[in-house]
C-alpha cells in the first residue's frame, strides 16, 4: 500500500489523529492567505482587516487561546501613514493574548476657512508693540508710577489649513491693529502719548516650524493734555511703513523661539529704516482649565534709530489658556532701555510692575 495513501476505514491512533488536524489546520490556514493577497490584488484602495488563527489550531488543541495576529495585505495609502504591527506572541500556551486594534495616525486634510480660530504665528508673549489687551501698572524712577496699555487684536480673515485651534497648520491671512496709551497713575489719569499700529500678515505653519511676512504702519502721537502742560515739548512725527519676515521654531512644545527683521520702506520723524526682534517663549500650548500654568518670556527689540541699541523686556507669571487658544496671564513686567513710547524713543527707561495681558 502507498504511504501516503490511507484507507478512511482505517483506524488510526490519537497522536496521528493529531498531526493530521494540525496539517489540515496549516493547509487551510495558506489557502486564506492566498485567498487574501489575491482579494487584495484585485482591491488596492481598501485594507484587509488583521486576520486571527488560534495556536490550538495550528497545534492539534482545542483548550488553548492563544491568538497569533497577522498584519494586513494592504493600507490605505491617501491621508494616512502606514499602521504599526507586531506580531502577537503567547507566553505559554495557556496565557491568552488579545491582539489590539492598528495604531493609525490621521493626516487633517486642508480646507478653506472664513474668520478661523486661532493663530498661525502667535503674538510674541513680551513683545513691546504686539496687537492685543493688556495693561503694565509699573514705576519709573524719573517720571514716577505711569500705566502703558495696549488695546488691540491680531485676527485671521482667511485660512488655507486645518481646522485645531490650539494647534493649526496651514495658511492664514491675518489683520491687526492696536493703540498703545500711555497715562499717569495719579488721580487724574492723563494721557501722555499714544501710538497707533495697524497691518496684515500672511503666516504659515507646518510641524514645529511658522513663517510671517507682514507689512504694517506704525505712528506716534503726543497727547493734548500732556502739550498743555509742557507746551515746550515738541511733538515727533515718528511714522514708519515697514516689511517683516519672521520665522519661529519649537524645540519642545512650550518653548518657542524666535526672530524677526523689519525694513522700513518709508521712514519720517527720526525713524531710520532698520529692527531687529528675537526672544524665547516657555508657555503651554494645551488648554489649561482653571488651575492655569506658569509662563516665562524674554525679548530684545534693536532699532537703528538708537545705534542698534533698544529694550530689553522680561515677564513671568501665570497664565489661562481656552480650548480655542485664547490666552490670558498676570505676572512681573521689566523693561530695560529705550523708551517704547516712540514721541521719547531715544530716552532711556527702566520700568518695574505687574502686568495683565490678553491674546485673541
Amino acid at each position: 500500500m502507498n504511504p501516503c495513501t490511507i484507507s478512511p476505514l482505517r483506524k488510526t491512533t490519537p497522536g496521528f489523529r493529531s498531526a493530521r488536524t494540525a496539517s489540515a489546520s496549516l493547509l487551510f490556514s495558506m489557502c486564506l492567505s492566498a485567498a487574501g493577497a489575491a482579494w487584495a490584488d484585485e482591491n488596492p484602495i481598501r485594507a484587509m482587516p488583521p486576520s486571527t488563527i488560534a495556536s490550538s489550531d495550528l497545534l492539534g488543541e482545542q483548550t488553548h487561546s492563544t491568538l497569533l495576529a497577522m498584519p494586513p495585505r494592504r493600507m490605505i495609502d491617501e491621508g494616512v501613514r502606514p499602521a504599526r504591527f507586531e506580531m502577537l506572541q503567547g507566553v505559554g500556551f495557556t496565557e491568552s493574548v488579545t491582539p489590539s486594534p492598528p495604531v493609525v495616525e490621521i493626516f487633517e486634510p486642508y480646507s478653506w476657512q472664513v474668520v478661523p480660530d486661532g493663530l498661525l504665528y502667535p503674538n510674541y508673549l513680551a513683545g513691546v508693540r504686539e496687537p492685543r489687551m493688556g495693561i503694565q501698572l509699573f514705576h519709573e524712577k524719573e517720571l514716577g508710577w505711569l500705566w502703558d496699555g495696549s488695546i488691540g487684536l491680531r485676527q485671521g480673515l482667511i485660512r488655507y489649513g486645518t481646522t485645531d485651534p490650539l494647534w493649526p497648520e496651514g495658511w492664514q491671512l491675518d489683520v491687526e491693529a492696536a493703540a498703545f496709551p500711555r497715562l499717569t497713575a495719579d488721580k487724574y489719569g492723563d494721557m501722555i502719548s499714544c501710538d497707533y499700529r495697524y497691518g496684515t500678515a500672511l503666516t504659515h505653519r507646518r510641524g514645529r516650524f511658522e513663517t510671517k511676512l507682514a507689512y504694517y504702519h506704525l505712528s506716534s502721537h503726543l497727547a493734548d493734555e500732556y502739550r498743555y502742560v509742557l507746551p515746550w515739548r515738541p511733538r515727533i512725527n515718528y511714522s514708519r511703513f515697514a516689511l517683516v519676515l519672521g520665522g519661529a521654531f519649537y524645540p519642545w512644545q512650550s518653548v518657542r523661539v524666535y526672530g524677526e527683521a523689519g525694513y522700513g520702506v518709508y521712514t519720517d520723524g527720526g525713524n531710520e529704516p532698520w529692527e531687529l526682534q528675537f526672544g524665547i517663549d516657555y508657555s503651554s500650548v494645551n488648554p489649561t482649565g482653571f488651575r492655569g500654568s506658569p509662563f516665562l518670556a524674554v525679548n530684545g527689540y534693536l532699532r537703528e534709530e538708537v545705534d542698534f541699541g533698544g529694550n530689553f523686556v522680561l515677564q513671568a507669571g501665570w497664565q489661562w489658556r481656552g480650548t480655542t487658544g485664547r490666552l490670558a496671564r498676570f505676572g512681573l513686567h521689566y523693561m530695560n532701555g529705550k523708551s517704547v513710547q516712540y514721541q521719547f524713543f531715544d530716552e532711556y527707561e527702566e520700568q518695574i510692575g505687574l502686568g495683565f495681558w490678553y491674546d485673541f
